[in-house]
């Protein structure tokens, strides 16, 4: 999906994700926490940020000391900076303009990546598994929040069906833009989740990968070592 549909729907972006989401993905993001790794005085780069909502829960864990959100879509980052500044962490994030593919810091900058929802939509997603491993210092962690299917037929069918019908309109209704929320159900439906994905982590260099489901396997948080 081009930077323009994401600048279209910036304005309704939180509100679409919360009715889409019957209002999980509050919590869904919150869990990120949990995986930290060990210390304090934490840097963490939280990649295609969308509307900082990863970056402020990170920047309020009193073990993360800055976080830098990266997002190619400049609409996106619009929304986020007003919602950084309301909650009073303009001092602890940075938000910047970037490609996740080609990310502009040196090597092992970082103590955590974060990308909540983000990674399916890279174009070139060993590229972006590459960069983050490159960024990342060793003993860092990389922790992954992305859409999965639940196992078993019946959710299968039931997952399948509101993402091919119910999710186009429900972002309709509330965007006005059917094509973004349609290419959000194919990215989902085509996503290598589970047991693909974390072997395509390990492939990357990265180790003890290990995975979390959510909401009956609707999500899925990856954390794993460098």
């Amino acid at each position: 999906m081009s930077t323009e549909i994401f600048n279209a729907i910036a304005a309704r972006y939180d509100v679409t994700n919360y009715a889409l989401s019957f209002g999980m993905d509050i919590g869904w993001r919150r869990r990120i926490i949990d995986h930290l790794p060990g210390g304090n005085e934490l840097a963490a780069l939280d990649l295609a940020t969308g509307t900082a909502d990863v970056a402020i829960v990170l920047a309020r864990d009193p073990r993360v000391r800055r976080v830098v959100g990266i997002d190619m879509s400049e609409g996106m980052l619009n929304f986020a900076r007003a919602k950084v500044l309301k909650a009073g962490l303009g001092s602890k994030i940075e938000l910047m303009t970037a490609d996740a593919l080609a990310l502009a810091f040196p090597d092992e900058s970082f103590d955590v990546l974060t990308v909540a929802f983000g990674i399916r939509n890279f174009s070139d997603l060993m590229k972006g598994l590459a960069e983050a491993y490159r960024v990342l210092k060793p003993g860092g962690r990389f922790i992954i929040l992305e859409f999965s299917t639940p196992p078993g037929i019946i959710q299968k069918f039931v997952h399948g069906f509101y993402l091919k019908n119910m999710v186009p309109f429900i972002g309709m209704t509330l965007t006005g833009k059917k094509e973004a929320y349609a290419y959000l159900s194919r990215t989902v439906r085509a996503f290598p989740f589970g047991d693909r994905f974390a072997r395509i982590i390990r492939q990357a260099g990265f180790n003890r990968v290990e995975r979390c489901e959510l909401a009956m396997g609707t999500a899925t948080i990856y954390a794993a070592i460098k």
